[in-house]
């Protein structure tokens, strides 16, 4: 109980990795919806492993002298311009090859996956200085993060949650059935841009402020553990959200409480979720 009171301290050390990882549990299951909706849920994993190789590239190409920012202290807006430029642009090309019907969805992200994860590795290989600094970029710090990095945080996803509150049935409408979205005479291909933006940006920010592992496991795990026990758009919406949301409070808790890594105790709540409801829903159908 001393350490809850301690955590909704307005003065709590550590309020600023608390309230990032409520507002990615939060938010981040909105946008993954989306995933669920559309059956891509492995362009999930791909994605922040995307922005990762962004990252390291972004602090090569200033390492080797090209300086698109001259000074040092703009090293997060540089690593955050090539993680967006690289999801987008890998984003992007997945659903031009997804439209054209090229190969298969699974193959193509799979070799997204493998491509991003081997880039990074080199990216980093390659740069001789700051090394550490980009490690630790790409693992992404909760636990220290500064004010205006919060803020920030604040600002773009609350943009992006009201533009998803704001244009959810044409998002769902698209995602859902392109075939209804083309007779309903939807801008297909304009709803399905935007979606990618914000999926980009959310990816794209989040793995520079929480890491790879859970911005995966946020945007996924709750949208599939919601999708077990509701039905109807709406309320999978809500469950989502707050499944996100509570396993980040208790995650922090735990971690806090007993001097665990935030990140991977998130996930692991996550999953205690999603184990608990998958046998709340057989024990369910067996009773009746």
């Amino acid at each position: 109980m001393e350490s809850l009171l301690e955590i909704i301290n307005p003065h709590f050390l550590l309020r600023n990795a608390f309230y990032a990882g409520l507002i990615v549990g939060f938010v981040c299951p909105q946008v993954g919806i989306f995933f669920v909706l559309r059956r891509m849920v492995l362009l999930g994993i791909a994605l922040p492993q995307v922005s990762n190789a962004g990252i390291a590239f972004a602090f090569l190409l200033h390492t080797i002298g090209w300086h698109f920012f001259p000074h040092m202290e703009s090293e997060k807006t540089m690593a955050l311009t090539g993680s967006v430029v690289f999801a987008l642009i890998a984003i992007f090309t997945l659903a031009i090859l997804e439209r054209k019907q090229k190969g298969f969805t699974e193959n193509r992200i799979g070799f997204t996956y493998v491509l991003a994860g081997a880039a990074s590795i080199l990216f980093v290989s390659w740069n001789p200085y700051g090394q550490t600094e980009v490690l630790s970029m790409i693992r992404g710090e909760i636990v220290s993060i500064p004010d205006f990095y919060l803020w920030s945080m604040l600002a773009i996803y609350g943009t992006i949650f009201i533009c998803i509150v704001g244009f959810h049935r044409n998002f769902v409408v698209v995602s859902y059935d392109t075939d209804m979205a083309v007779t309903l005479g939807k801008k297909v291909l304009l709803w399905d841009i935007l979606l990618y933006l914000i999926i980009g940006i959310v990816i794209s920010f989040g793995v520079m402020t929480v890491g790879p592992l859970v911005i995966f496991g946020f945007l996924l795990i709750p949208p599939i553990a919601a999708r077990m026990v509701v039905r109807g758009i709406l309320p999978f919406c809500i469950v989502s959200s707050v499944i996100g949301t509570a396993a980040s409070f208790i995650g922090f808790y735990i971690s806090y409480r007993f001097d665990l890594p935030t990140g991977p105790t998130d996930i692991a709540i996550l999953c205690i979720i999603l184990v608990l409801l998958y046998i709340g829903k057989i024990l369910i159908r067996l009773k009746r």
